[in-house]
């Protein structure tokens, strides 16, 4: 019952990540947000989780995993209302940010429950289960929160988490037992690391998805976050030297296998959750597609990952990491690229074959790595490896949501100049179209011009995603092959 509770808070927190995606364009209609704004309705949940993620291991042991576990989950239940009955961006982004701290809390503390609770012979059991939730729920998510916007509303998206937490909150009551406080460590914690941690993510990435629209160091505002983002660095870096126990050990980044694990990581959350994010804007924007037909396409790629995770524990066993992570790295970087070719007439179809691809390549790259992150390091530093590997891959999600901000804007304005320097006045085409299609006529040229730009801007964005996994391919040769008697760890 206690691995079963932690299976459900951890797909709880992973299917939130991605749940608003397809009903973004809806959610950002009502309360009134724009779409370089709405992005913050991902990217807020993303930051805090990453913020709480390195956090978890520190508190779990000051109150004890019960009590820690039910707080969290409370919380959860309560944030996920606010979300539920935001009227307003600032309501929804306190909302999503509460959700990312205290789902975040959920993911390494499933992984502690399945270590702790479980025997030996029935931990891969465990670790199947949470493999399958950690990657499911990003996949899932859309998909689910589609249905309900088009089927409901989208408030139940949110209110959905209410009666799932209430059953959790019974099961960690019944399944595990009670632990002693140990408060005494509130002295012993990194508070420069834990303050640093904060500002360093928070704000560089506040500065990151403002400051396109601010003019970036024109705005003194951008210039704050940014000098926020360098004290924060600072004081981890303080944190690091000062502290027994740093909150993130950011040396074992000097490891070459465990520094290149990072890197790879990075990009591949990125790309994982850049996609997750343009895909089913591309078919609102372009196809027309509603938030459930959105859904079905973001959901694909849980497919072929279902059909290959049990096979994980023999592959890991049998096959050279580097041959794994190298053919999952391009594998990705091949999907990518095969959504180069769309064009404004494309819809949902042609993103099938990739979608599915998505899904082979993610499973070898992530399961793989994930083991090779713990593995590189000691065993004393296993669970802060295991941490920082999740941290940064939520960090790339982060940093692929800004950067698409960015380059969406400046690309899409860069084709639509482009496009209307080749329509002459005096054209005979243009001329005859004009004629042809009346007073409306300007409008839809118009629309025609920022329909074409739009499309060619997700063509620019996927290219982009297709080299920067090429160029970090060739990483996979810093890889050691693993441990065949290792016991097999699933990381978020």
């Amino acid at each position: 019952m206690a691995v079963a509770a932690g299976t459900l808070g951890a797909l709880m927190a992973t299917l939130d990540v991605s749940i608003v995606n397809s009903a973004l364009p809806r959610i950002q209609g009502e309360i009134g947000a724009s779409g370089t704004e709405g992005t913050w309705i991902a990217t807020g949940y993303l930051v805090a989780e990453i913020i709480m993620i390195p956090l978890a291991g520190w508190l779990e042991r000051l109150l004890g995993l019960r009590t820690f576990l039910l707080i969290v989950a409370a919380f959860f239940t309560l944030f996920s209302g606010i979300c539920g009955m935001s009227t307003s961006l600032g309501m929804m982004i306190v909302g999503r940010v509460g959700q990312g701290l205290t789902g975040g809390a959920m993911i390494p503390t499933a992984q502690t429950i399945i270590a702790t609770r479980l025997p030996r012979h029935q931990q891969p059991i465990g670790t199947a289960m949470f493999g399958a939730t950690a990657i499911l729920g990003p996949v899932v998510g859309p998909y689910v929160g589609g249905w309900l916007t088009e089927n409901l509303s989208w408030h139940y998206a949110f209110f959905l988490n209410i009666p799932i937490c209430i059953a959790l909150m019974a099961l960690l009551i019944i399944g595990l037992p009670s632990q002693k406080s140990r408060l005494d460590l509130i002295g012993e914690a990194d508070w420069f690391g834990i303050v640093g941690l904060a500002a360093f993510l928070g704000g560089l990435t506040i500065a990151l998805e403002e400051g396109q629209r601010d003019q970036w160091f024109s705005s003194p505002f951008i210039v704050g976050m940014f000098a926020l983002s360098v004290l924060g660095f600072v004081m981890v870096m303080i944190g690091q030297l000062t502290a027994k126990r740093p909150v993130i050990r950011l040396s074992i980044l000097l490891n070459r296998q465990f520094g290149a694990v990072v890197v790879m990581g990075l990009v591949i959350g990125m790309v994982i959750y850049g996609t997750a994010f343009m895909i089913p804007q591309f078919l609102a924007n372009i196809s027309n597609y509603d938030s459930m037909q959105s859904g079905l396409i973001v959901i694909l790629p849980g497919i072929p990952s279902l059909m290959i995770m049990p096979f994980v524990p023999l592959l890991i066993r049998r096959l050279d990491i580097r041959i794994a992570v190298g053919l999952g790295l391009m594998i990705l970087a091949y999907s990518a690229y095969m959504e180069t070719e769309l064009t404004a007439l494309s819809d949902g179809a042609a993103f099938i074959d990739s979608q599915l691809l998505r899904g082979v390549g993610t499973i070898l790259c992530m399961l793989f790595l994930n083991q090779a992150a713990i593995q590189s390091v000691s065993r004393d530093f296993a669970s802060d490896a295991a941490g920082l590997f999740s941290a940064v891959r939520n960090l790339g999600g982060s940093f692929a949501l800004a950067g698409i901000t960015i380059l969406q804007e400046q690309r899409h304005w860069f084709h639509s100049r482009r496009l209307e320097e080749t329509l002459n006045a005096n054209a005979l085409r243009v001329q005859d179209y004009l004629q042809h299609n009346g007073s409306m006529s300007y409008a839809r040229l118009e629309g025609i011009i920022q329909t074409q730009a739009l499309t060619m801007t997700y063509v620019d964005l996927f290219w982009i995603m297709s080299v920067g996994i090429a160029c970090v391919t060739p990483l996979v040769f810093f890889l050691r092959p693993l441990a065949r008697n290792a016991p097999i760890s699933t990381g978020h």
